[in-house]
């Protein structure tokens, strides 16, 4: 297992104690790398040929770093490097995971792909993001309903996918989501 990320300009900063931007400036890989402790290499060096799969992880790095969904929505654009990693995978017939909002790298780089980001209605107040499942449709793919404690298989595609924060739930629950994936993921390589 290997920890990449794009060394590219973070969109920009964000006091998560105010939930407020900051003037400051930060580097993806050099922030990824205090996350992940160091041990971590740049997302341009990852060659799909030396690992059976690859999974991305979600939030609001993956909506502003990984591609502009945040600012643009469905007619956001994917950093090259990520679009060449799963393109590369993809090419190879290795599975792809993705959780929380990456599934949207999925539905911009693989029409007609199936994904899940939980639910097309906001149930119960607990998916305040549904309208991504729209804009997916509206991408040319399937948006697949889950339960945050879920996660869908495209088996065509080779594609792992699970809502995770997408859904306002107990950690415990999401964490379940996650783990499915990985798992989904794990039989498929």
């Amino acid at each position: 297992v290997k920890i990449f990320a794009p060394s590219i300009e973070q969109r920009d900063v964000v006091n998560h104690l105010k939930g407020s931007p900051t003037d400051e400036k930060r580097n993806v890989l050099v922030e990824s790398a205090r996350l992940a402790r160091g041990n971590i290499q740049d997302l341009a060096e990852l060659k799909a040929s030396e690992f059976d799969a690859v999974i991305f992880p979600g939030g609001f790095g993956v909506a502003k770093n990984l591609c502009s969904w945040a600012v643009d929505g469905k007619n956001c654009t994917v950093n090259e490097h990520v679009r060449s990693t799963l393109q590369a995978f993809h090419s190879a017939k290795k599975p792809i995971g993705l959780c929380c909002i990456s599934p949207v790298l999925a539905a911009k780089v693989f029409p007609g792909c199936e994904v899940t980001v939980g639910q097309d209605k906001n149930v119960d107040g607990r998916f305040p993001d549904a309208e991504t499942a729209s804009a997916i449709a509206e991408l040319g793919c399937k948006h697949i309903c889950k339960n945050v404690n879920e996660s869908h298989v495209d088996k065509a595609n080779k594609i792992v996918t699970t809502c995770a924060f997408m859904c306002k739930a107990p950690l415990h629950e999401i964490f379940d989501g996650i783990g499915t994936m990985v798992q989904e993921v794990l039989k498929l390589a």
